[in-house]
């Protein structure tokens, strides 16, 4: 009867175990991210990231080897959890306008905020060297962001709430009709700051015109 104890005393350590690891790389790519925004990827060193971060430097090269792969991680890290929050999205939720206008209205704040921004100009300036992080950026954030709108999309379609022959290209239709070149003027930082009635106002015409595309022809 004592052995099934140990067993449970085994796998509530390596819980532990498993809970501190996660927690020390959120920690490691904490730190990672104000070193990367402050100084680039070429500017930034690893000794630079561990203060940073609060770790040692040999703990750092234990989660992640090189200054590539940590900058990897990181822009991963950030596009996922950005699809994640903005893009999630009820394909059983009748009211087109209305799913259409609350993800605009988040996806466009989002995309106005300063730091996006600098993080967007961040991966950048690295992928002439590093295709691959570009890459890994496009994948974890536009990619996944725009496929779940597509399933939003084709559910309507299959519904009869709109006509889409290409579900994924109306999918970058609406977000483009979105940001409508608010992203380029705000990657070489020229204009006003973003406010909440440009937002709505962008928003508010994108489910116009986008409707008047894709709406089903009898409404």
């Amino acid at each position: 009867m004592r052995a099934p104890s140990a067993s449970l005393g085994e796998g509530a350590a390596r819980g532990e175990r498993t809970s501190s690891e996660t927690d020390k790389r959120r920690q490691i790519l904490e730190g990672a991210r104000t070193v990367f925004l402050a100084s680039g990827f070429d500017g930034a060193s690893m000794g630079e990231i561990a203060r940073a971060a609060g770790v040692s430097k040999g703990t750092l090269y234990v989660y992640f080897d090189s200054k590539e792969r940590l900058f990897e991680a990181l822009t991963i890290a950030e596009r996922q959890g950005l699809a994640e929050a903005l893009f999630h999205l009820d394909a059983d939720d009748p009211d087109v306008a209305g799913v259409l206008t609350r993800l605009g209205h988040s996806y466009l704040t989002e995309l106005a905020r300063p730091d996006h921004v600098a993080v967007i100009r961040m991966v950048i300036g690295a992928t002439e060297k590093f295709p691959r992080f570009g890459q890994a950026f496009y994948e974890a954030g536009p990619v996944q962001g725009v496929t779940r709108l597509t399933t939003y999309l084709t559910r309507q379609v299959g519904a009869g709430r709109l006509v889409a022959a290409d579900p994924e290209l109306a999918a970058l239709h609406f977000l483009h009709l979105c940001q409508a070149g608010l992203l380029t003027r705000l990657l070489f930082a020229v204009g006003e700051a973003v406010t909440a009635e440009d937002i709505t106002h962008r928003v508010d015409e994108a489910v116009r015109v986008f409707l008047a595309g894709y709406g089903p022809e009898d409404r």
